[in-house]
This record gives structure tokens, C-alpha cells and sequence, in this order.
């Protein structure tokens, strides 16, 4: 069954309980003004609207970058993806992290753009 996928998000792993000093310094390095959420686990940094998504996450991990693709059928691009060489971490109730060939890890989540089902690439 066809389904549609596309880069969604830079998530910036913040390896910290207060995302406020993160959020301060990203948010004046890309010049995109953001908010910390309700439970201090994530800061959405405001990119526009022709770029992927930014985010800040708090993690118990060393920091590093990492990027979500956004799918409308999740088990059909983890399966596409599989094929390609990538493997499956871990499976959450909102996202799959996966690894890719090169030790990459990315997770794989559901459409987080208003625009997604015009713009995401379609794969059969």
C-alpha cells in the first residue's frame, strides 16, 4: 500500500533537566524565537513554515543532533527503511527510533506538518 514520508524535524538532544539555557542559546544562534512546553521536556524553536520542524529535547544521553522523518504509515516506512539497510532500536507508542547503516540514529514519527500530504515524497 502506497504510503508518504519526508524529513520532519532537527531535534537538537539537550542532556540537561532545564531546557531554558539551551533554548536561550539556540533560539539567538537560528533566530527563532521558542517556548519550553508544560512538562520542560521539549522547547518547539519557531522555524518557517518551507523548513522542517525544530526542536529541543531533554535526554539522559550525551547531546548530539539527531532528525525525524515524518510518515503517514508508520510500519511501511520502517519497513522501507529496513530494506535499505536501517534497524530498528526501539519501538514507542509515538515513534520508532531506527539506525542507519552508517550508526545514524533518526525516528521515525507521524506527519508533523500542515503541508505534509502535499509535499512529502510518495512511495509505492
Amino acid at each position: 500500500m502506497p504510503h508518504k514520508s519526508r524529513l520532519g524535524c532537527l531535534v537538537v538532544d539537550c542532556e540537561t533537566k532545564d531546557l531554558g539555557d539551551a533554548l536561550a542559546f539556540w533560539s539567538a544562534a537560528l533566530g527563532m524565537p521558542g517556548k519550553v512546553d508544560a512538562d520542560g521536556k521539549y522547547a518547539q524553536l519557531q522555524a518557517p513554515e518551507d523548513q522542517p520542524r525544530m526542536l529541543l529535547q531533554a535526554v539522559d544521553h550525551p547531546p548530539r543532533v539527531h532528525f525525524d522523518i515524518e510518515t503517514d504509515d508508520r510500519a511501511a516506512e520502517v519497513e522501507r527503511l529496513e530494506a535499505l539497510g536501517a534497524r530498528r532500536v526501539s519501538e514507542l507508542p509515538r515513534w520508532t527510533v531506527m539506525e542507519a547503516p552508517t550508526g545514524h540514529r533518526f525516528c521515525v514519527v507521524g506527519p508533523q506538518r500542515a503541508d505534509f500530504a502535499d509535499n512529502a515524497n510518495a512511495w509505492d
